[in-house]
């Protein structure tokens, strides 16, 4: 029963792509949300460079990093305060 839901994963994925790319403005809109990622890592990056002056350090994984792209700056306000609330 896991192949049968692997083969429905694999098959759906490539079809995806394949309805994404097709298309010019698909192309943009990958560069858009690459572009959002990179910000997203720099801005933890930054503030663990920032913080490691005062032994302060938010961990750049997935979660956070998405918290960030999905959010903002307020997703890395948040981040902060339940840092410095909860640990």
């Amino acid at each position: 029963m896991h192949y049968v839901w692997l083969g429905l994963l694999i098959a759906s994925s490539v079809f995806l792509a394949i309805t994404l790319l097709r298309h010019r403005w698909s192309w943009h809109w990958l560069g858009y949300a690459v572009m959002h990622v990179v910000v997203a890592a720099f801005l933890l990056y930054f503030i663990n460079l920032a913080g490691s002056y005062f032994e302060f350090k938010i961990p750049v994984n997935v979660p956070t990093v998405a918290t960030v792209l999905i959010l903002g700056a307020p997703g890395l306000l948040m981040l902060i305060g339940l840092k410095v609330v909860l640990f």
